[in-house]
């Protein structure tokens, strides 16, 4: 991105991120992620040229997921390794597992992959680590101890609580709101929800009043009928926030051509591809997302690291991310790429993916 207009937040503290379509539950604290021996890894070591690294979306044809996947392709090639991406269609919560043991039967030298389901995902990514493949999680995590690093879009706190804010201002600091997320079992989702109902208890937001949670299960149909009910089932309903790239902009079509436009606001997480018409139009004044393709570049060069030997995935590691810069590994094996950025009638055209 050239521009980049940061969230103005308040953080009260960190909190451990499990996408959108990533992030760890906080309940997962008992887990121990990144490095699981005594080995060391040589930040002096060359990248390895050749690598076969797999890309796991949630799912194929995800907006999202293929402007991430743009960005481990540079990535890959910028590396000399081959990149292989596949996923299933469907975003249900062991619909991967198939995907992750074919990995590992191919002997590929790690797996870049964004969980449906923290634990449904967990039992063949021990197994296929146990067969040497390195794996790193982005956008969801996984359970921390079944992957070597999680790559963190942003911080729980950065995300949700910028949410809150941006739905606070746009219907004007009082109302009733719901929730339009993906599927129930997203643990990103799941976290960015637990902070928003945190937020919202702060006596800056008692105007405000959650009146449902709503799960699109990140298709565009469904996501588009449940917009539909909520508008139904609670007649005031002021604002809606949808933290998926597949829900906010299935909830801005809906809007953007029924009676609503403009009584109900809209906000969550989405590309300013897929958004801009409806900011253009007045269907939604503001949203925000971080640069996906960044998001898949970065995994997909801690992959590399990890199966160079660079990094073991223990905290304080450093390593380089290529055009991105140098990193280091946090607590649990995690590396965060950065706040999100707010896209607004006013700068949503100085981007493009």
């Amino acid at each position: 991105m050239n521009t980049r207009l940061v969230l103005a937040l308040v953080m009260s503290g960190a909190v451990a991120l499990t996408a959108c379509g990533g992030t760890t539950k906080d309940s997962a604290g008992d887990q121990t992620g990144g490095a699981t021996n005594a080995a060391k890894g040589d930040p002096n070591a060359a990248l390895k040229e050749g690598l076969k690294i797999t890309f796991l979306p949630k799912q194929v044809n995800n907006p999202y997921f293929t402007v991430a996947q743009k960005g481990s392709e540079q990535a890959g090639t910028a590396i000399k390794a081959e990149v292989k991406a596949t996923g299933p269609s469907d975003a249900a919560a062991s619909s991967q597992v198939t995907y992750i043991n074919t990995a590992a039967q191919q002997k590929q030298d790690a797996l870049v992959i964004s969980a449906n389901d923290a634990n449904a995902v967990a039992p063949a990514l021990k197994s296929a680590r146990s067969q040497g493949l390195k794996v790193v999680t982005f956008d969801s995590d996984a359970a921390p101890d079944a992957r070597d690093v999680f790559i963190n879009q942003a911080t729980s706190t950065e995300i949700a609580a910028g949410q809150v804010k941006l739905i606070s201002e746009a219907v004007g600091g009082s109302g009733e709101i719901a929730i339009l997320s993906a599927t129930p079992n997203a643990t990103n989702q799941n976290a960015w929800i637990e902070v928003m109902k945190t937020e919202l208890a702060k006596p800056e937001y008692s105007g405000l009043k959650l009146v449902e949670t709503a799960y699109g299960n990140d298709d565009d149909q469904t996501s588009f009928q449940k917009t539909q009910g909520l508008l139904q089932a609670h007649p005031n309903l002021k604002g809606i926030i949808s933290p998926t790239t597949v829900g906010v902009a299935a909830a801005a079509r809906y809007l953007s051509s029924s009676e609503y436009k403009g009584k109900v606001q809209l906000t969550g997480l989405g590309t300013p591809n897929q958004m801009r018409k409806f900011v253009q139009d007045g269907t939604v004044k503001s949203f925000a997302l971080w640069d996906p393709s960044k998001l898949g570049y970065l995994a997909t060069y801690t992959a590399a690291a990890l199966a160079s030997g660079q990094i073991t995935g223990a905290e304080g590691e450093k390593y380089k991310a290529g055009e991105l810069g140098d990193y280091t590994i946090g607590a649990k094996g995690e590396v965060v790429l950065g706040p999100p950025t707010v896209f607004t009638k006013d700068n949503i055209d100085k981007f493009d993916f």
